[in-house]
C-alpha cells in the first residue's frame, strides 16, 4: 500500500509561519535595543563618576595648597569698610605653644584651645595672641591700641565694648596704628575712635557672617 503523501501547508498556516517569524525578528530587535540602552546607561556613569572623581581630585590639590601657602592676605578684596584688608586660608588648629602670626594683631590661624573671655570685656593689659583669636573665631570683634592713641579714643572705645556682648579690648605696644579693630580673617586700622567705620565694623563682624563658630561662648574662657 502507498505512503500517504504529506499535505501541503495551507494558506492559513503560511501566514502564521510568517507572523511568528516577523514577531521573533521583532522580540530580537527589542532585546538588542535594551541592550544597547543598557550600555549607554554603564557608559554614562562611568563618565559622570570619572568627572565626579576628579573634581574631587582638584579640590583637594586647591585645599592643599591653601594650607601649603598659608594664610593669604587680600587687601583689595570687596569690602563694604574702607580700608579694610581681609584674609583667607585661616588655620583653626588649637595648640598649646606659642603662634608666630603673620600679622599684628593675629585676625585668625592656629590658636589655644581656651578662649579669652569676650563678652563685653576690656582688659587694660596685653592679652596672649593664641586666646584672643580663639575669642575672633567665636565671632567677636578685638579693639586694640597702643600709646599713640589719644585718652579720649580709648574711652570711647572701652565704653563701646563694655558695651557689646562678644567683643574684647586690650593695649597691643607693638601693633603700627593707634587703633585696630580685628574680627576672624578681617582687619581695620584707624587714626581716632570718632570715625563712623567703627561703628560699621561692629555691625558687621560682631557674630557676623564670616564667624567660623556663630553661637559659640564668650563667657567661661580665660579671664587674665
Amino acid at each position: 500500500m502507498a505512503a500517504a503523501k504529506p499535505s501541503k501547508p495551507t494558506k492559513q498556516q503560511n501566514l502564521a509561519a510568517r507572523r511568528a517569524k516577523i514577531e521573533e525578528a521583532r522580540r530580537k530587535e527589542r532585546a538588542h535595543d535594551r541592550r544597547n540602552r543598557l550600555i549607554a546607561i554603564i557608559a554614562s556613569a562611568v563618565v559622570v563618576a570619572a568627572l565626579v572623581g576628579g573634581a574631587t581630585v582638584l579640590l583637594a590639590g586647591a585645599d592643599d595648597d591653601d594650607e601649603e601657602n598659608g594664610p593669604q592676605a587680600n587687601p583689595s578684596a570687596s569690602s563694604d569698610i574702607r580700608g579694610e584688608q581681609t584674609w583667607s586660608g585661616l588655620t583653626q588648629k588649637h595648640v598649646e605653644t606659642d603662634v608666630d602670626y603673620p600679622m599684628d594683631p593675629p585676625v585668625g590661624g592656629d590658636h589655644s584651645s581656651i578662649w579669652m573671655n569676650c563678652d563685653a570685656d576690656v582688659y587694660e593689659d596685653e592679652i596672649p595672641d593664641e586666646n584672643a583669636v580663639h575669642s575672633l573665631e567665636h565671632g567677636a570683634v578685638w579693639v586694640t591700641y597702643n600709646e599713640a592713641a589719644a585718652d579720649a579714643d580709648i574711652q570711647a572705645l572701652a565704653e563701646r565694648v563694655s558695651a557689646t556682648s562678644y567683643s574684647l579690648m586690650s593695649p597691643k605696644p607693638a601693633q603700627e596704628s593707634p587703633i585696630v579693630l580685628t574680627a576672624w580673617g578681617h582687619q581695620l586700622a584707624l587714626d581716632s575712635a570718632s570715625d563712623e567705620r567703627v561703628a560699621t565694623f561692629f555691625e558687621t563682624y560682631v557674630q557676623g557672617a564670616q564667624t567660623p563658630e556663630p553661637g559659640a561662648a564668650c563667657g567661661g574662657g580665660r579671664a587674665e
